[in-house]
């Protein structure tokens, strides 16, 4: 469960929804393993890539924060974590200034990547703007007149960013080559960024019914997204399997480690009714992504 907010500080901390970090740099620890394999690792690269995405994964909860208060997801009788904007901590003129700043450091962050990793103008354009939409996707989830949140496509977003781009594009950075062995561990890590939210949009089923946000929960229901989330988890674990099985890569089977971790928080969202229950799965799942992403790398590279 989130700490209660007594003072301002604490309500910026909250904003800033820390425990969803660990998920943001999953992706990037996986392109940049496959690299370390490929004998193409730059530490340059990993340290900005892992900058920029933790600027950017900020950026989103800072947005989301202010989006979801002013759309009315956000509101007293949500069940959930307290927001700073609805709460009243933070006001809307502060948070879109936060928002504003953390636009800005995320882009001069992902320009110095860019400029110490890419050669050619045409490369360091098409990431240019892959790095401006991601931007773009960060703020306007739940932000603006027209939030793709609230339609349903916030799962295409993150399974795109956190899994195929985030993966295959770190390790593009790193060897300035794409490769289709990268897909499979890019589909997992998107697979189980997606379970996160999903996790998250099955508890706020009711305030976001209320405000008008058509999840995919919200639009197949709970029993069906429960459902949904076990495939995430399944797919996520298959598709590494295969990874492992093409590129005979055995001492990556050392994730299986964390696997029970993931069964216990398919079951808990299954089992748990009430909304409330549900939070720490978020923590849970996004920490056990990483865990399975460590071990994956890790094992991968020393056995």
């Amino acid at each position: 469960m989130d700490f209660p907010i007594n003072n301002k500080y604490q309500a910026w901390i909250h904003a800033l929804r820390l425990r969803t970090l660990p998920l943001a740099l999953s992706s990037i620890l996986m392109g940049s393993f496959i690299a370390v394999k490929h004998g193409a690792f730059r530490p340059e690269v990993f340290l900005l890539a892992a900058l920029t995405t933790i600027l950017l994964q900020i950026l989103s909860n800072l947005a989301n924060d202010y989006g979801d208060t002013a759309h009315g997801a956000d509101h007293e009788g949500r069940k959930g974590p307290v927001r700073s904007v609805q709460s009243g901590w933070i006001s809307k003129k502060e948070m879109k200034t936060a928002i504003i700043v953390f636009s800005i450091l995320s882009f001069i962050s992902g320009i110095l990547l860019l400029y110490l990793a890419l050669q050619g103008l045409m490369v360091f354009l098409l990431f240019l703007l892959l790095g401006i939409l991601a931007i773009i996707a960060a703020i306007t989830y739940t932000s603006g007149s027209r939030p793709y949140g609230y339609v349903g496509l916030g799962d295409f977003s993150v399974f795109l960013f956190f899994g195929i781009i985030g993966v295959s594009g770190t390790y593009f950075l790193h060897t300035l080559a794409f490769s289709p062995s990268t897909l499979l561990p890019a589909i997992s890590v998107g697979c189980f960024s997606t379970a996160v939210l999903n996790i998250n949009n099955i508890r706020d089923i009711e305030s976001d019914q209320l405000a008008g946000k058509k999840s995919i929960p919200v639009r197949i229901g709970r029993k069906k997204a429960i459902t949904y989330n076990w495939i995430l988890i399944v797919t996520g674990n298959v598709c590494i399997l295969l990874f492992i099985l093409f590129e005979k890569a055995v001492g990556g089977l050392f994730m299986l480690m964390v696997l029970p971790l993931m069964i216990k928080v398919g079951q808990g969202v299954d089992s748990s009714a009430d909304p409330v229950a549900l939070d720490p799965y978020l923590k849970k799942m996004a920490i056990s992504t990483l865990l399975w992403v460590l071990t994956f790398g890790l094992g991968w590279i020393l056995v």
